[in-house]
C-alpha cells in the first residue's frame, strides 16, 4: 500500500519509522486485549517508547531530548497507531510540550525537561476541560488565587487522561474573576503542578469508565497549594499558551488518525483476500472492494493535509486552518476505514480476538475529542470562509 510514509520524507523519518514498527511488534494484540479487559495502563509500553527516546523527540538537544520537529512526532504516533496499538497512553507528552518550552522559564526547562526527555517523569496530564464549560475553555471555573509564594487552587477538571499516570499537570486555571477582565480569555494562567505534591495537598482523582481504555479521569482540588514558581509565562496570558499549542495537538491526532485508517485497510484488505464464501474471495465482490478503496483515498487525502499542516506549522506559519482540517479528515477516514473493516469483517468484525472492535471502539473518540468535527466547520465558517459566527 503506497502512502506518505514511503515518499520523500527523508532518512530519518523513515529510520523512525522503520524503529517504531520493530517497536510495537514487542507490544502484539494480545498485549492491547489483555489491557482492555483489565482497563489497565500500558506501563510497559509507554516505559519502552521512553527508553527509546520517542516521547522527547520534541525537546532540544541541550536539555537531553532528539530537538527533532514535529514531522518526526506525528510519524512516530501515525506508526503506534498504524501497528496497531494506542499513542493515546501517552501522546498528551508530545503535544503540550509546547506550553514549557515556548513559555516556561530558564529555571523551568532546566529543572523539568531533562527529567521529562530521560523518562524519570511522566509530563502526561492536561488540565483544561471542565464539567460545566466543554470546549467553551474560556468560562472555566477552577480558580487559583495568589497567597504569597503559592497559588492555591479550587475547582474540578474532567476528561483529563492519564491523569494517574502522570508526574506533572499542565494546568489551566482562572486567576483573575472573569468579571474584571476585559475579554472572556484574559485572566486565565498555566501551572505546572507536582502530581505526588498535589495529592499530599488535597487533589483526588476519580476515573471515568469508558467505552474504550483510555484512562480518564475527573479531578477535583481542595485548597491545592502550587508553588509561585510553577506559572507557566505570565500570569493572565495562559489561554494564548494554550491556544497555540492545540495547532500541534491536532496535528499529531490527525497523525494517529491516518495510521489508524491504514490499520483498518490494510486488515480489511487481508480478510477480504482470505475469506471465501460461495467458492470465491469476498473482496472480488465490488460491494467489499469499494468501501475499502474509497477509505483508502479518504486516508491519503488526510495523508496529504496532515503533512501540509505540519510543515506550515514547523515553518512558524499560521496553520489554524490545516491543523483543524486534518484533523477532521483523519478523524473522518480513519472512522470510514473502521466501518469498512468491521462490515468486511462481518460477525468476526464484533470478536475481541481479531482486534478490530477495540481499535473500532478507539477511533470513535476522535470525532469529539480533542475537538468535535463541528467546531471544526464552525472554525471553518467563520475564520475561512468570512462567515458569521454561530456561537
Amino acid at each position: 500500500m503506497t502512502t506518505i510514509d514511503d515518499l520523500d520524507q527523508g532518512d530519518e523519518i523513515r529510520q523512525i519509522r522503520e524503529s517504531v514498527r520493530r517497536l510495537c511488534a514487542d507490544f502484539p494484540g494480545e498485549y492491547w486485549r489483555r489491557l482492555d479487559r483489565e482497563g489497565a495502563y500500558p506501563t510497559d509500553f509507554v516505559a519502552a517508547l521512553s527508553e527509546a527516546g520517542y516521547l522527547s523527540v520534541l525537546i532540544p538537544e541541550e536539555y537531553g531530548g532528539a530537538g527533532l520537529p514535529l514531522s518526526a512526532a506525528a510519524a512516530i504516533l501515525e506508526e503506534i497507531q498504524h501497528a496497531g496499538a494506542n499513542g493515546a497512553a501517552c501522546h498528551a507528552q508530545m503535544y503540550i510540550m509546547g506550553a514549557l518550552l515556548r513559555h516556561g522559564s530558564a529555571a523551568q526547562k532546566e529543572r523539568w525537561l531533562p527529567q521529562i526527555a530521560s523518562g524519570a517523569l511522566r509530563l502526561q496530564a492536561f488540565g483544561v476541560t471542565e464539567p460545566t464549560s466543554g470546549t467553551d475553555t474560556s468560562s472555566i471555573k477552577t480558580f487559583a488565587r495568589r497567597e504569597g509564594d503559592h497559588y492555591v487552587v479550587n475547582g474540578q477538571k474532567v476528561w483529563t487522561s492519564r491523569a494517574e499516570h502522570s508526574d506533572l499537570m499542565l494546568l489551566l486555571a482562572r486567576t483573575t474573576p472573569k468579571e474584571e477582565v476585559a475579554k472572556r480569555t484574559d485572566g486565565l494562567s498555566v501551572f505546572l503542578v507536582d502530581m505526588a505534591e498535589a495529592r499530599r495537598a488535597g487533589m483526588t482523582i476519580k476515573p471515568i469508565r469508558t467505552m474504550m481504555n483510555h484512562g480518564t479521569t475527573e479531578v477535583f482540588f481542595d485548597n491545592v497549594r502550587v508553588p509561585a514558581e510553577n506559572l507557566v509565562g505570565e500570569e493572565g496570558r495562559g489561554f494564548r499558551y494554550i491556544l497555540s499549542g492545540m495547532n500541534a495537538e491536532r496535528i499529531l491526532i490527525a497523525a494517529e488518525c491516518v495510521g489508524d485508517a491504514k490499520w483498518f485497510i490494510e486488515k480489511a484488505s487481508t480478510y477480504a483476500t482470505e475469506r471465501v464464501v460461495f467458492g470465491r474471495p469476498i473482496g472480488q465482490n465490488q460491494g467489499v472492494q469499494f468501501p475499502i478503496a474509497k477509505a483508502y483515498a479518504q486516508m491519503r487525502a488526510a495523508e496529504l493535509m496532515v503533512r501540509e499542516a505540519a510543515g506550515r506549522f514547523e515553518a512558524g506559519k499560521d496553520c489554524g486552518a490545516e491543523a483543524n482540517m486534518a484533523k477532521m479528515l483523519a478523524a473522518d477516514a480513519s472512522w470510514a476505514a473502521a466501518e469498512a473493516c468491521v462490515q468486511t469483517h462481518g460477525g468476526f468484525g464484533f470478536a475481541e480476538e481479531y482486534d478490530v472492535e477495540r481499535k473500532f471502539r478507539e477511533t470513535r473518540l476522535y470525532q469529539v475529542a480533542p475537538i468535535s468535527t463541528n467546531l471544526i466547520l464552525s472554525y471553518l465558517s467563520e475564520h475561512v470562509l468570512g462567515l458569521p459566527r454561530s456561537y
